[in-house]
């Protein structure tokens, strides 16, 4: 008996579901400028609705938008005709995913939707279908064949339906000027909340802890300021200027070249030509430096002022990296 192929049924699903997706570009019209706008323009919240594989897709997408500084949650249909109606404004957009248009759960209760909310806007597979006809903007995205083999599974459908949702979400993002700084302050916690708040002054070596020679000092003096700051480095300074890095790397060339610690000055070995990062910078970005430069260090500078050193050791124990 043939060995069945794993790889290639898995590289049939990639195929099928990425041309439905790259097919919603085409598929995309007024209706959904329509729905940027009202979104955009609401005072009120986006409510997502769905039943089914669209209801955990609506979960999703709901937790996108708000990521991404638009007001929404999810009401499950069957809750919302049970007490769960309560939670809708007057000034609130419902946005309804069902793939056939035809869910029973949502067309029970849009009459009482229409009542209670601003305006109905649903993401369907069927322009002719009840949700749809019943909206006041419909956007349609036609799926032209599910990766499912037995055409019964939503597969490609839901994938679609979660590409328009991110497509929704970063246009609105893009339109409204959404910032780092305003995505950070609704993900405060765990190593994306620290990377979109931590700054390169909130774990930097300064003060007595930054190493520093003078560029006159002797190679000697150097590595015992390199040994007892332990960031396998040292600043060299010129009238309280940075004017040159001396590392663990520039230390074996000058053993490789057997020059004498106690008779070179430091301003001869040193590395003039230094990579650095303001304070105010995010730490993560300092990551980004040290691993497109594959260097383990950063010259930190408030102004035109040395003020530190960070290192990768200290981006790895903040837990950024």
């Amino acid at each position: 008996m043939k060995k069945f192929d794993y790889i290639e049924a898995a590289k049939k699903i990639f195929e099928i579901e990425s041309r439905v997706v790259l097919e919603l570009s085409d598929q995309l019209n007024d209706s959904f400028s329509n729905l940027c706008e009202d979104v955009l323009e609401m005072n009120g919240k986006l409510i997502l609705m769905g039943i089914g594989k669209s209801g955990h897709v609506s979960q999703k997408v709901a937790a996108t938008l708000s990521s991404t500084g638009t007001p929404s949650f999810f009401i499950h249909p069957t809750e919302a005709a049970h007490g769960d109606m309560g939670m809708i404004g007057k000034e609130d957009i419902i946005l309804m995913f069902s793939n056939s248009g035809e869910t029973q759960e949502i067309i029970s209760i849009l009459p009482a939707l229409k009542r209670v909310s601003r305006k109905l806007i649903a993401v369907t597979g069927n322009a002719t279908s009840s949700i749809a006809k019943a909206s006041d903007n419909h956007i349609e995205i036609k799926t032209s064949e599910e990766a499912c083999t037995l055409d019964l599974a939503p597969t490609s459908s839901t994938t679609a339906a979660m590409a328009f949702g991110d497509a929704l979400a970063v246009t609105l993002l893009q339109a409204k000027g959404f910032t780092k700084d305003d995505f950070a302050k609704s993900h405060p916690a765990g190593k994306l909340g620290k990377a979109l708040t931590l700054l390169v002054s909130d774990v930097m070596h300064a003060g007595v802890d930054m190493p520093e020679v003078s560029s006159q000092a002797l190679l000697s003096e150097a590595l015992l300021e390199i040994t007892n700051k332990n960031l396998g480095m040292t600043l060299v300074t010129e009238s309280n200027k940075v004017v040159g890095i001396f590392t663990d790397g520039d230390l074996r060339r000058c053993i490789s070249n057997k020059l004498d610690i106690n008779q070179t000055i430091i301003k001869d070995v040193m590395t003039s030509d230094f990579k650095s990062i303001k304070s105010g910078d995010l730490a993560i970005d300092a990551a980004k430096i040290m691993e497109e430069n594959k260097i383990f260090t950063l010259v930190v500078f408030t102004s035109n002022d040395a003020a530190g050193v960070i290192s990768m050791h200290d981006l790895l124990q903040s837990g950024i990296v």
